[in-house]
């Protein structure tokens, strides 16, 4: 019977699942995010958050535990070195996942999985680049203030032709010559 065995076999026996998600682990350690599709990413997830609470204790018996995962030294180096450095203080749920959409070729669900601590925000800065960058006011006395700038810069603009617009006329005066 199976009772109490809830995780997702993905299709495949267990040799080639474990094998699997122990590659998907070290490039996410290595990579600190990788796309894959939903259901991989939420098995990895399981797979890969107990490893990340074990490299918080870096002792040669987690490292053994960890590596007997994993399979590969540089990435249990970069996990304890760095990874477990960053996570030190957070008590859990190290990593995102994120929907992207469907595949083109057989419409599976896509996402991104990724180390929450190494996250980049959609304009490419790092999350406290941006919380440091401004507020989530509105600006509404700032415009006010601005506003009697902002009428003088218009005059000025309209004033000006845009490059278009003269590109435009040029080509409304060499067709005028033309038919001349």
């Amino acid at each position: 019977m199976r009772h109490g065995k809830k995780f997702n076999k993905l299709s495949r026996t267990h040799a080639h699942r474990r094998q699997m998600l122990a590659n998907m682990a070290v490039s996410l350690i290595m990579h600190k995010k990788i796309s894959t599709t939903l259901a991989k990413a939420k098995a990895l997830r399981m797979y890969v958050e107990p490893l990340l609470t074990k490299s918080k204790d870096d002792t040669t018996h987690s490292r053994r535990v960890v590596f007997s995962y994993l399979h590969n030294k540089e990435a249990v180096t970069e996990l304890f070195r760095e990874i477990s450095q960053k996570i030190a203080q957070r008590p859990g749920g190290y990593t995102r996942i994120l929907k992207t959409g469907y595949r083109l070729g057989d419409n599976a669900e896509m996402a991104i999985i990724e180390l929450v601590d190494y996250s980049l925000n959609p304009g490419g800065q790092s999350k406290e680049a941006s919380k440091a960058k401004g507020t989530r006011r509105s600006g509404k006395k700032k415009a006010a203030a601005e506003q009697p700038k902002t009428q003088d810069s218009q005059a000025e603009q309209a004033a000006e032709t845009s490059p278009a617009e003269e590109a435009g006329e040029q080509v409304k005066n060499e067709g005028e010559t033309k038919a001349e």
